[in-house]
C-alpha cells in the first residue's frame, strides 16, 4: 500500500520571526503544537534582498505592498515612504527590516501572513 507523502513527511515552513513578537512567538508554537518542521528566518538579522521580498509577495499573491509593510513603524514616517514607488519602499524594507510585517510562514510556493497567527495553518491544509 502505497501511503501519500503528505502523511510520510510534513514539508518545512520557513517562519520570518522576530522573537520579541508576541503574535510571531504565537504562530511558531501553534506549528510546533503540530509537530511541523520550521526553519526560523530571524529577518532583522539576516535582512531579505529585494529580490526575496518581491517573491514574498507573489507567494502571499499580494500586488499591494501593504500586507508586509509596517505603516505605524516610526521609521515609515521618518523615511518618507508615504506615496513612494514601489521599489523605493521594497529597498527602504531591505535595508529597515523592522519594517516587514511578521510573522509570515513560507511553504513551497505559498506563503500567509501570521496576523490573527492562525492563519499560519493554512499552510497545512
Amino acid at each position: 500500500m502505497l501511503i501519500p507523502m503528505s502523511e510520510t513527511r510534513q514539508e518545512t515552513i520557513t517562519l520570518w520571526h522576530n522573537p520579541r513578537c508576541s503574535k510571531s512567538r504565537q504562530a511558531k508554537a501553534l506549528l510546533e503544537e503540530r509537530g511541523v518542521p520550521l526553519e526560523l528566518r530571524l529577518y532583522l538579522e539576516k535582512p531579505p534582498s529585494v529580490k526575496e521580498l518581491e517573491d514574498l509577495l507573489h507567494k502571499l499573491g499580494a500586488e499591494s505592498l501593504d500586507l508586509i509593510l509596517r505603516k505605524k513603524e516610526a521609521l515609515y514616517k521618518e523615511l518618507g515612504l508615504e506615496g513612494k514607488p514601489r521599489e523605493e519602499v521594497l529597498q527602504a524594507i531591505a535595508e529597515h527590516p523592522k519594517l516587514l510585517e511578521r510573522p509570515i510562514a513560507v511553504r513551497g510556493k505559498q506563503a500567509r501572513m501570521g496576523r490573527p497567527p492562525e492563519k499560519v495553518l493554512e499552510l497545512l491544509a
